[in-house]
């Protein structure tokens, strides 16, 4: 299962982490990633980490702004946000893949958490 967390209302140019954690199941071995989906759109990919850290993966539209890293210890995949703009508001899903390097491609990855809503108001 995975656990999605920290979402909330923030100002244009503000900041904002998501959590995501893992329980049961294997996901601690896992790609985890992030992806988001605002209203009348489609999911989109927004960051992806290897088990390792070695290969992590960002959308352009957030290079530079946003970092994604993850706990082993925690089972736990976290999203910092920073500069954040109002066309970063979005329900935020965390999810996690087999294999060993993320991807952007949405349809690879196999499980899935709830979201959580970030607002960020201009």
């Amino acid at each position: 299962q995975l656990q999605a967390s920290g979402g909330g209302l923030v100002q244009a140019g503000g900041s904002l982490r998501v959590s995501c954690a893992a329980s049961g199941g294997t996901f601690s071995g896992y790609p985890m990633g992030w992806f988001r989906q605002a209203p009348g759109k489609e999911r989109e990919f927004v960051a992806g980490i290897s088990l390792s850290g070695n290969s992590i993966l960002y959308a352009d539209s957030v290079k530079g702004r946003f970092t994604i890293s993850r706990d082993i210890a925690k089972k736990t995949v976290y999203l910092q946000m920073d500069t954040l703009k109002p066309e970063d508001t979005a329900v935020y899903y965390c999810a996690a893949k087999r294999g060993i390097n993320p991807t952007q491609d949405m349809g690879r990855w196999d499980f899935w958490g709830q979201g959580t809503q970030v607002t960020v108001s201009s």
